[in-house]
């Protein structure tokens, strides 16, 4: 069995995350499903990224809105970068989309659903041949319980949603909408919000003869 820990939202919690990481010692790779940090510079994503290298795991990433564009390449030299682009580890397949869809809050990494999908089609095409395939954009699918805010609106994206009805990974990790952790499903795809690392929420997925998702703490 392979197993695997995902996180979203850190948010600066870094010291929060380590902890957890420390409980949980059997796991084969870390997964961080964007905001590591709130408008982070270069240095600090580097050194978060340098404390979770400590537990000398696989780290799968990619940036959320508030994790600026410019931190990019420190993702890329410091993780597996899966932002439009796919790896395969074992039989599992990661893929995914950074930021989120444009906000009324003009946050720093927000880009449109035409390019969200562009990516994630992307991705796709290069873990096709994966047994299990696990998406992991920051933002969730529309119109599921895992992007309602307090007010009920949803305000996930439409294009996550549509690549999900398409294609049906097996996993699809998010976050970005704090109040909304939890789990759902389209169609055959579980669909999971990890919730804000910094409250000690995170996920753990779990590959056999099936493969599993829990939401944890």
């Amino acid at each position: 069995m392979t197993t695997f820990i995902a996180v979203s939202d850190i948010h600066g919690s870094y010291a929060k995350v380590a902890e957890m990481l420390a409980r949980e010692t059997s796991f084969d790779a870390l997964i961080i499903a964007g905001d590591l940090t709130t408008n982070g510079s270069p240095r600090e994503a580097e050194e978060a990224l340098k404390l979770f290298h400590q537990f000398g795991k696989p780290i799968i990433s990619v940036a959320g809105n508030m994790d600026p564009v410019t931190l990019e390449p420190t993702f890329e030299s410091m993780s597996s970068y899966v932002n439009g682009r796919g790896i395969i580890i074992d039989e599992a397949g990661f893929f995914g989309v950074s930021g989120s869809p444009f906000t009324p809050m003009n946050t720093p990494y927000e880009l449109s659903e035409e390019t969200i999908m562009e990516r994630a089609e992307a991705g796709w095409k290069d873990v096709e041949s994966a047994r299990w395939k696990i998406f992991i954009p920051h933002a969730p699918p529309y119109k599921t319980a895992i992007d309602r805010l307090l007010s009920g609106n949803h305000v996930g994206s439409k294009a996550i949603r549509t690549f999900i009805e398409q294609h049906q990974p097996d996993v699809v990790v998010s976050g970005h909408i704090h109040e909304a952790r939890g789990v759902d499903t389209i169609g055959n795809s579980q669909v999971v919000n990890c919730g804000p690392a910094g409250k000690g929420y995170y996920v753990m997925i779990a590959t056999d003869n099936q493969i599993t998702v829990e939401v944890r703490g």
